[in-house]
């Protein structure tokens, strides 16, 4: 047997061991108005089939194979699950209580090392709350505290048990910007030395790691950090950059025309409309703040709800993220900023996006822009079963969710806010259940 074919079959042989996993199931969702997830317009009459816990056919015309279970859509909307862009899903319970919040840790030797996948709790409330509003798949990112690297960050599935991670080490996360700054020692010109000094460091790791371990305090890279960090210099892990100044994002590019094999990512990028020729000239993704249009920070002053739209018009590949927007609960939202880009375009001198590409900036295009496209994200042979049909536009604030797959997996929709919506829709006299028990 080869080696893929072992590490695929141990792979598969964990996830079946995991508490609570249920077998994918063979599916077709017909008489649908379907949504690719792709920038390709809603098909009518459309199909998709998944079976093995994988789209093989969606579209027009698609033939039901025989012996699988068929589900009339009645023409509703069924689109790929809502990829969330930008998250801390999973790693923060109760922001106020340290105890659940794994996001960041503020005294620890070790930065870019630090990998979130050991933290995340699939049973986080937000989780089952997210998931009942038709996302089925985050990038969850840490948080820094001590310098500009914050870790490596993973993207989950919000399935309705444990193995809730897909792809640990997914990317490495820092900070650039006024956070990179004050993690660097409090300025701008800092944090670049640190960056540039640490990209020396992980080289030198590469070239020869053995002799690594006796750099001891001349190091300022533990040798973990270093570890983490060659595949970034490598091009093999994205490097996500939060950055929001027009002139940051600008300085940030110039890194990469120094370290060529870097696979960026901008995060947030207020003031990304600015500079929207660059960073399209750059062919570098952004996970951008969909609606800040006023500035939080000295460093957001050209904020604009058109930012998105205008970036998209340069050639830039945009998707929607929610950094420092409540973002280990309210990935939800994204539906709803989707929907106010849709609407910008009817608002004279603004600058929105299509319903396609405004759709195509929560499902495809931020699995694109974390290299894992071809995987899941959209409705394309191959990927991830990943389903949701909705009883409206998707993008519309009065659509609700009918139904949810993961990996071709039925999901539950209740969660800890419709058990309480139940417990008091209709109350009776007598003793009440504790609210801990939901």
């Amino acid at each position: 047997m080869n080696r893929a074919f072992l590490r695929a079959a141990a792979a598969a042989a964990v996830i079946a061991a995991v508490p609570g996993a249920a077998p994918a199931q063979s599916i077709a969702i017909t008489n649908a108005k379907l949504v690719l997830g792709d920038g390709s317009p809603p098909i009518d009459g459309g199909t998709v089939v998944i079976q093995g816990g994988r789209v093989v056919a969606a579209g027009r015309g698609v033939a039901v194979p025989a012996g699988i279970t068929a589900v009339d859509a009645g023409g509703k909307w069924v689109s790929p699950g809502i990829f969330a862009g930008f998250t801390r899903m999973g790693i923060v319970e109760v922001d106020g209580v340290a105890a659940t919040d794994d996001s960041a840790a503020g005294n620890t030797p070790f930065h870019a090392a630090i990998d979130v996948a050991p933290a995340v709790n699939p049973r986080t409330t937000a989780i089952a709350v997210n998931r009942a509003a038709g996302v089925t798949r985050a990038i969850v990112a840490p948080e820094s505290r001590g310098s500009i690297f914050a870790g490596q960050g993973a993207i989950i599935d919000l399935g309705a048990d444990m193995a809730a991670v897909t792809r640990p080490r997914a990317f490495q996360f820092m900070e650039a910007g006024e956070a990179g700054a004050r993690a660097a020692g409090g300025s701008r010109p800092a944090a670049f030395a640190m960056l540039r000094n640490a990209i020396f460091e992980a080289r030198t790791y590469a070239r020869n790691p053995a002799s690594f371990d006796d750099r001891g305090k001349d190091a300022l890279l533990t040798r973990a950090d270093a570890e983490a960090l060659v595949p970034v210099i490598e091009g093999r892990t994205p490097l996500l950059v939060h950055v929001e100044r027009g002139s940051d994002i600008l300085a940030v590019l110039d890194l990469k025309r120094e370290v060529p094999a870097l696979k960026m990512v901008l995060v947030g990028a207020t003031e990304g409309w600015t500079v929207a020729a660059q960073i399209a000239a750059a062919g570098v993704p952004v996970i951008a703040s969909a609606l800040n249009d006023l500035p939080a920070s000295f460093e957001q002053l050209a904020a604009t709800q058109s930012n998105m739209g205008r970036m998209q018009a340069a050639g830039v590949k945009v998707s929607i993220g929610m950094i420092n927007d409540n973002e280990a609960r309210q990935a939800r939202l994204e539906t709803q900023y989707a929907g106010n880009l849709v609407a910008l375009t009817k608002v004279p001198g603004a600058t929105g996006l299509t319903w396609d590409d405004a759709f195509a900036a929560i499902t495809g295009r931020p699995a694109d822009a974390l290299g894992v496209g071809a995987d899941m994200g959209t409705l394309r042979p191959g990927r991830r079963g990943d389903v949701v049909i909705w009883d409206g536009d998707p993008l519309e604030l009065s659509t609700a969710v009918s139904a949810v797959y993961i990996d071709g997996v039925a999901q539950p929709l209740t969660n800890h806010q419709t058990k309480l919506r139940d417990r008091y829709l209709t109350p009776q006299e007598g003793a009440k259940p504790k609210a801990y028990e939901y």
